[in-house]
């Protein structure tokens, strides 16, 4: 890797880049763990609530390491991922306080994530969706839901819709172009880690923007 693409990607030795890609590589590695399966599921909940690294960290080099388990390891990060986002919305509902909004705070969101709560009830559906299937912080959307008081039910099936096509159409792609795919990353991980942490990054300025 270059010293550019390095500089890129750390910006600085206290840089919230730095502290994103070091965080990436710590989640990626977790996916050679003997326990790799139980700690996917682990990242996928958390990540849906409290934390910023999405699951894909580990779910695409666990797939391209074992792709007749695609399927299956795209199931337990859309289940997993779901039911952390359920706990999303209950930090939202009935933890704003003690949970929700120091949360909120520590991301950068203040006073103005209420307000912005409050006025995306009519299209909250569209927004979890997309949320769900995007670099989007998601967390910030799924506690957004619970303070908003979303239709739980229309939160669940926005969930399950965008959290399912995105962790399958990952893993469909890789199980079929699986060592093309493999080469290609490879050949590119520098400028992968680049992107990712740069659409993370600009996902929560977005969201910042927005509130």
């Amino acid at each position: 890797m270059s010293k550019q693409q390095k500089k890129l990607i750390h910006g600085g030795d206290n840089g919230p880049n730095n502290f994103l890609a070091r965080l990436f590589n710590r989640v990626m590695a977790l996916s050679r763990h003997r326990h790799a399966m139980a700690a996917l599921a682990g990242v996928s909940f958390v990540e849906s609530s409290v934390f910023p690294i999405p699951p894909d960290a580990m779910l695409v080099p666990m797939v391209l390491s074992k792709p007749r388990q695609a399927f299956w390891i795209a199931t337990v990060c859309t289940v997993a991922s779901v039911l952390g986002g359920m706990l999303g919305y209950y930090i939202g509902y009935g933890l704003w306080q003690a949970i929700g909004d120091p949360l909120m705070t520590m991301y950068g969101y203040d006073e103005n994530f209420k307000r912005f709560a409050e006025n995306y009830n009519e299209w909250g559906a569209w927004i979890v969706f997309s949320a769900g299937i995007t670099p989007f912080p998601y967390k910030v959307i799924t506690i957004a839901s619970g303070l908003a008081h979303l239709d739980l039910v229309t939160f669940i099936v926005a969930s399950v819709l965008s959290r399912g096509l995105r962790f399958f159409v990952i893993a469909c792609l890789l199980y079929w172009f699986g060592d093309a795919i493999r080469a290609y990353i490879e050949r590119n991980l520098g400028k992968f880690t680049i992107l990712f942490v740069v659409s993370l990054f600009a996902g929560f300025l977005l969201i910042k923007w927005l509130i």
